[in-house]
């Protein structure tokens, strides 16, 4: 595999950046959860439509049978997701919320472990345990809070293991698919699980105030477009649980935009479990890219 032209912990990063806006916009929107996330993405595909019927629709050709399965997979459990991460900001805070959604790590070690035979150091190990304490402090918070903030909690937290299974699927597609046609795909099959969703739980299509639209566009170019594809164009050069532990920087911006913007209030129990959970991703970070570089390093001397 040749060398990316772009840094992807760059990209990465600016992929984090752009989805912290996430949850914010959420919040603003009058809309049911299933609406919201039906335009975020439909919106997505409107925008991507000519790029990839002038660029890329001749490339539908060649996806197997298998990579096809993947795919729909994959747009189901990103539909879902985003259904039970929104249906949390209306019980939970965007911390709390925006925190335990991207706690991947705690699934993407297993996932990883099983389908890609990727092996961690005990270092790794204990920095994916030190995060997971982190999320229960923060849960803990909530809990004494109202047991409607902890159902909050418990929504995000399957919406997060929803998210990592849609990376791993797309890890291992996007080694055969490029990235375009591979997020136009899986965006496509979201946009009609979400639809189907919404006309069966009879949510209404048209929002009740007007700026709703506005922040559906907003949620379909920063977070989705920027954002997840960012995340699809990454995960052919890094793995998936980097890509998760890095993800977890979401929470600071976002916070910190819901305390400004929405006057929500951070708890001591959520700057604690934040911050265990941050140093825990920085240090598994610099440790797996040590390990790669040290395997690299082995490989070229035994060719040698």
């Amino acid at each position: 595999m040749n060398s990316p032209k772009i840094n992807p912990y760059f990209v990465l990063l600016i992929g984090v950046l752009t989805v912290s806006a996430s949850a914010i916009l959420v919040k603003l929107c009058t809309a049911g959860s299933g609406v919201i996330a039906f335009y975020r993405l439909f919106f997505s595909v409107i925008i991507m439509l000519p790029i990839f019927l002038t660029k890329n629709i001749k490339e539908l050709k060649e996806i197997s049978k298998r990579d096809w399965i993947f795919s729909i997979v994959s747009g189901i459990c990103l539909a879902f997701h985003f259904i039970l991460w929104f249906e949390s900001l209306n019980y939970t805070s965007v911390a709390s919320s925006t925190v335990l959604v991207t706690l991947q790590p705690l699934f993407a070690f297993v996932g990883t472990y099983i389908f890609f035979k990727e092996s961690f150091t005990i270092k790794a190990i204990f920095c994916g345990i030190f995060a997971i304490i982190g999320s229960i402090i923060i849960s803990w918070g909530d809990f004494s809070i109202s047991g409607i903030a902890l159902f909050g909690d418990l929504l995000a937290f399957i919406a997060c293991m929803l998210v990592t299974t849609y990376l791993l699927f797309g890890q291992d597609v996007r080694k055969r698919i490029s990235l375009m046609p591979y997020t136009f795909i899986v965006y496509a099959i979201s946009s009609f699980v979400l639809i189907i969703y919404v006309l069966i739980v009879g949510e209404s299509l048209i929002p009740s105030n007007n700026m709703d639209w506005i922040y559906f566009l907003l949620l379909a170019i920063l977070p989705t477009l920027l954002g997840h594809t960012l995340f699809n164009w990454a995960v052919k050069w890094l793995s998936t649980s980097i890509i998760s532990m890095a993800i977890l920087f979401e929470p600071i911006g976002a916070s910190i935009l819901a305390y400004f913007i929405l006057k929500e209030s951070i708890l001591w129990t959520q700057v604690i479990g934040g911050a265990i959970i941050l140093v825990s991703i920085s240090i598994f970070i610099i440790n797996e890219r040590k390990s790669k570089s040290k395997a690299l390093n082995k490989k070229a001397y035994q060719v040698q």
